[in-house]
């Protein structure tokens, strides 16, 4: 059978993340690389250890004083990452 209706490369590659779900993964990875530019660089500083999984943000902070203001303000980081990514990917995020 003849396909007519041609598609990019980019809308095949588009097609496929969706199908696979690999988009959720790679934006909930772009979420995290953007926390140094959400909390600022004495914030990241402070950061041993950070990683993703299913939509949940655990972040090992070094300073309790610190951890706590970032738990004040934790849906509003919640909030600045999922706009920045463009599609709301984090739920939540756990300070140790």
């Amino acid at each position: 059978m003849k396909r007519t209706d041609a598609k990019s490369i980019a809308e095949i590659i588009g097609d496929f993340m969706q199908q696979e779900e690999i988009e959720t993964t790679m934006l909930e990875h772009k979420a995290l690389n953007l926390w140094q530019e959400v909390v600022g660089p004495r914030a990241n500083r402070m950061t041993t250890e950070r990683y993703v999984e299913n939509g949940v943000i655990t972040v090992k902070i070094s300073s309790a004083a610190l951890r706590n203001d970032l738990m004040l303000s934790r849906s509003t980081i919640i909030a600045q990452l999922n706009t920045l990514v463009g599609k709301k990917v984090i739920k939540e995020i756990i300070f140790r």
